[in-house]
């Protein structure tokens, strides 16, 4: 009767000792799941965040965009009044119409290149403009790429009127500063 009271006491302890190991094992299988769900949801949060902040930054651009193109525009007029372009006849941005202007002369007539060689080369007053206007639109896009992730608004300017006058400019003072 004794070896049955051991023996029903150690069978009870080994019962409860798996019991425990089970409920243990399962515990930690939550705990995993369950830090494995922060984990995810924490990848989440840093992602919005991430995203409302290229947003904000992204509105911020939108919003300062007037001044920027202001900005532009009036390095511009010096500019095309020296080789005697006018804007395009549109509803766009006047910015865009100066730009569209002056792209389209080009297209049309190649010796505006040499116009604008010229006036760099002999009126400091527009060499300073094409000075200011490629610094301001270089910093412009080089903006746009850090504040947007996909760079999608930065191709299109880029790829755009903005970056055809830059690359323009560019030529045009490169020629100006060959021939001294």
């Amino acid at each position: 009767m004794q070896n049955f009271i051991i023996y029903l006491i150690f069978g009870i302890f080994l019962l409860s000792t798996i019991a425990v190991g089970v409920y243990i094992f399962k515990i930690n299988a939550r705990i995993a799941s369950i830090t494995k769900t922060l984990e995810h949801q924490y990848n989440l949060i840093a992602k919005i965040q991430s995203v409302l902040k290229n947003k904000y930054a992204t509105n911020a651009i939108a919003e300062n965009a007037e001044m920027i193109y202001q900005d532009l525009l009036q390095s511009l007029i010096p500019v095309m009044a020296a080789i005697d372009i006018m804007p395009r006849n549109t509803p766009e941005h006047p910015l865009w119409r100066a730009l569209g202007g002056i792209m389209d002369e080009y297209a049309k007539n190649p010796f505006v290149l040499e116009k604008l060689r010229r006036s760099i080369k002999l009126d400091t007053e527009v060499a300073r403009n094409i000075d200011n206007y490629m610094r301001r639109g270089d910093t412009f896009l080089h903006h746009l790429n850090s504040t947007e992730p996909d760079g999608l608004l930065a191709s299109t300017f880029t790829d755009g009127l903005l970056g055809q006058s830059l690359t323009f400019f560019a030529q045009a003072k490169q020629l100006a500063t060959q021939n001294n």
